[in-house]
């Protein structure tokens, strides 16, 4: 006869309870100490031992129990979908989830390929976070702002290029980096450029509004502007160097850094002078452009805050209610080298 495996035995899970008997003090101490609750005064002695008791036991607090007294998550979403890593992304989101963390909000990532702009905000709001910071490249309606608010939602904040009705918005107007990037090769003398677009996903967001302002700071000199798909591949960039003498372009603006690189490679290939033939821009002035021959000129990015994101969010959880802010974040400067 066949006996079914035999179970484990249930696990008892430590509590407030236990950590106040291990440490000799009260529940509310325990709660005080672990929830970081700085309107009662507990001597450093008295805490350490609550955390050394918890550590001992391995007791964690419960989120929907604190939540329930709070009144409200300490939850603060950040959506990832197909969004570019970039230096300058990077840096602002490390900054934004340790300062979040150093407030005692919970930064949970929740991937929202897949969904439509309604159907993920219906997914994070099912989740109940006190806070929604969605990022460029994912979609956000007024309709899925007006979801998450009724879901307790106090903060809903979009990156990107254009603010959401109903949301705050922090902008990153992606046009003054094409710009910036033409302005610099039209005072350089250059008046046919090339604007690189990336094919691979995710990129569309970033790379459109680049090239319409490209074509803005192009228009008033009469400079034309030429867009031009590219792959981040060699081969791709191999067959665009190839065309190079037919398209007649004395410039190229090429998205990024990375795709600057890899089509400066393939046009000294190809036989193309840099910059004596063309010039080439990239953008975020990475350390490694500085390493090439000819040294790449970038177009450097850097955002520029009132206060950081961290600390409006919080002040936002404690007083809710305020009219949407929108702050133009993004500040670009053209970096001129060797390559331009």
């Amino acid at each position: 006869m066949s006996q079914l495996p035999k179970q484990p035995a249930e696990v008892s899970v430590p509590t407030s309870a236990d950590v106040a008997r291990l440490a000799g003090v009260s529940r509310a101490t325990v709660s005080y100490v672990l929830n970081n609750n700085a309107t009662v005064r507990i001597s450093e002695p008295t805490r350490r031992r609550v955390r050394e008791a918890a550590l001992q036991l391995g007791y964690v607090p419960h989120a929907a129990a604190r939540s329930l007294r709070a009144g409200h998550s300490r939850m603060v979403l950040l959506p990832s979908g197909h969004i570019p890593a970039g230096p300058l992304h990077e840096y602002f989101f490390e900054e934004l989830q340790s300062g979040l963390r150093r407030l005692d909000y919970t930064v949970v990532q929740y991937g929202s390929v897949g969904l439509t702009a309604d159907e993920a905000a219906t997914a994070w709001a099912e989740l109940r976070p006190v806070a929604v910071v969605v990022p460029p490249g994912i979609a956000l309606t007024p309709h899925g702002t007006g979801i998450l608010t009724r879901s307790g939602a106090k903060a809903v904040i979009t990156l990107g290029p254009d603010p959401v009705a109903g949301a705050h918005g922090l902008v990153m107007d992606q046009r003054q980096v094409g710009a910036s990037a033409v302005e610099h090769l039209v005072a350089r003398g250059r008046r046919h450029i090339g604007v690189v677009m990336p094919q691979e996903p995710g990129r569309s967001p970033f790379s459109e509004p680049r090239l319409t302002g490209a074509r803005r700071a192009a228009e008033p000199v009469g400079a034309r502007v030429c867009p031009l798909p590219l792959r981040y591949e060699e081969e791709s960039a191999h067959q665009l160097a190839a065309r190079w003498p037919e398209l007649g372009l004395d410039a190229v603006f090429a998205y990024n850094d990375e795709y600057a690189m890899l089509l400066m490679r393939s046009l000294q290939d190809a036989g193309v002078a840099v910059p004596a033939d063309t010039a080439v821009i990239g953008a975020d002035d990475l350390l490694i452009g500085r390493l090439l021959r000819p040294r790449l000129s970038t177009v450097r990015m850097e955002l520029a805050m009132p206060q950081p994101l961290a600390e409006t969010i919080d002040r936002m959880v404690q007083h809710p209610g305020g009219p949407p802010f929108h702050h133009d974040l993004l500040r670009t400067s053209a970096v001129h080298r060797e390559s331009s």
